[in-house]
């Protein structure tokens, strides 16, 4: 199944819309750093995102790493006209200390955390002394977890993520840590339902790599992670990763 048709043409509306809006949340955390001449998309899906920054930002040299290959050729389909892209499927052949905007989107969610402690590094590697990072992750307890579990058992009931179990641990803000892994590529451990992931602790560990800016959540700000479904952290390249 095509990416797109699980994210920006998913068959429900509001999934639609939400998928749009976290596009626009992220990108208006990256116009506030400085104007960057190299903008890496670290898992890029189909390359929707690139696609929309480069509307915005057209000088920029757009960098799209994809790991999964059948993803990496969606992207390359979907950014066939944008001039000035490059893809990688190899995180190891973008040159180190060469970015200076880096998305991550909807990627830290899957990662268990040895894969989770190496990817931080390998960003913090990339960016260039002062780059910047916005980072987007699921809220997955609380109130979002009680109308996402909803949603989910609505299509799939039963399933880790659409358990009524789970969904009562998350709501209460105790997540359940028994996830799922597996690999979504040969090597690439991977948890592939997003219950269980908890932003709280993640922002712990993000915190021990990179200097924060600032929080926001998405599809609006103002209601915080105590509503939203999504929440997003602009950060900026330390020195604490080599410490």
């Amino acid at each position: 199944m095509p990416y797109s048709d699980i994210t920006f043409q998913d068959k429900n509306p509001v999934k639609r819309w939400l998928q749009q809006r976290r596009m626009v949340s992220a990108t208006r955390l990256g116009k506030q750093s400085r104007q960057p001449a190299v903008i890496c998309d670290y898992g890029a899906g189909n390359g929707e995102l690139c696609k929309q920054l480069a509307e915005q930002l057209p000088e920029a040299k757009f960098i799209c790493y994809e790991p999964s290959p059948a993803l990496l050729e969606e992207a390359k389909e979907n950014l066939q006209n944008l001039p000035n892209t490059e893809f990688y499927q190899n995180i190891d052949q973008i040159p180190q200390g060469s970015v200076d905007l880096l998305f991550c989107l909807e990627v830290f969610e899957h990662l268990p955390e040895k894969e989770t402690h190496e990817a931080l590094q390998t960003i913090s590697k990339l960016l260039k002394p002062g780059g910047e990072v916005v980072i987007g992750v699921p809220v997955e307890v609380g109130i979002p977890a009680l109308y996402k579990g909803i949603f989910r058992m609505t299509r799939r009931f039963g399933a880790y993520d659409a358990s009524p179990k789970n969904v009562f641990l998350s709501v209460i803000g105790s997540p359940p840590r028994d996830r799922p892994r597996g690999e979504i590529e040969a090597g690439f451990g991977y948890h592939f339902p997003h219950t269980g992931f908890d932003y709280r602790e993640f922002s712990k560990t993000l915190v021990g790599y990179f200097d924060l800016k600032k929080v926001s959540t998405s599809p609006f700000h103002a209601p915080g992670t105590l509503l939203m479904p999504e929440v997003y952290f602009s950060l900026v390249k330390s020195d604490k990763a080599a410490a």
